[in-house]
């Protein structure tokens, strides 16, 4: 099965007065114009999607439907766990979108989560470290949704991405 991990682009400054629920905090500008270019270089067929789950914080939903507009992905599900949840509520619920079928999924969030996940799908463990930029995206190929049972296909910031 192939996986997108992505991590939302960049999103306005925090700010409590005009944010109080940080989780309403939505893209900046120059984040959306910059991520539009990294998702249409996703449009190609052998990088088309079955199934998106996004964290349902706005910066990441965002980030899912520029996916959906500009790479032709489908249009985003709600996936709480993907907000804050262990790596373990993720895992459960990707494996539940892929019980259907999928077989191809793109996961929206946040980090450390993007990095803490790759890492353990990639080697059992949290040990690996990542510069998970805003809009970065890695695309792994996973056997099962088990610690260590995924290969890196590539990883990529979103500025090589838009090239």
């Amino acid at each position: 099965m192939r996986v997108y991990l992505i991590r939302h682009a960049k999103a306005e400054r925090r700010d409590a007065e005009r944010w109080p629920d940080d989780s309403l905090r939505p893209l900046s500008p120059r984040g959306r114009e910059r991520f539009e270019a990294a998702a249409a270089a996703l449009s190609r067929p052998r990088d088309a999607v079955d199934v998106v789950l996004a964290s349902p914080y706005r910066r990441a939903w965002q980030t899912a439907e520029l996916l959906a507009t500009h790479a032709g992905w489908p249009a985003p599900t709600s996936c709480p766990p993907l907000a804050s949840a262990s790596i373990e509520a993720v895992v459960a619920a990707a494996e539940a979108a892929t019980r259907d079928g999928a077989e191809r999924v793109a996961l929206v969030g946040h980090e450390p989560q993007m990095s803490a996940l790759a890492s353990w799908l990639l080697t059992g463990d949290q040990i690996l470290r990542f510069r998970w930029r805003t809009g970065a995206i890695a695309r792994l190929e996973v056997e099962r949704w088990a610690p260590g049972a995924a290969t890196l296909e590539w990883f990529a910031q979103p500025r090589l991405l838009a090239r």
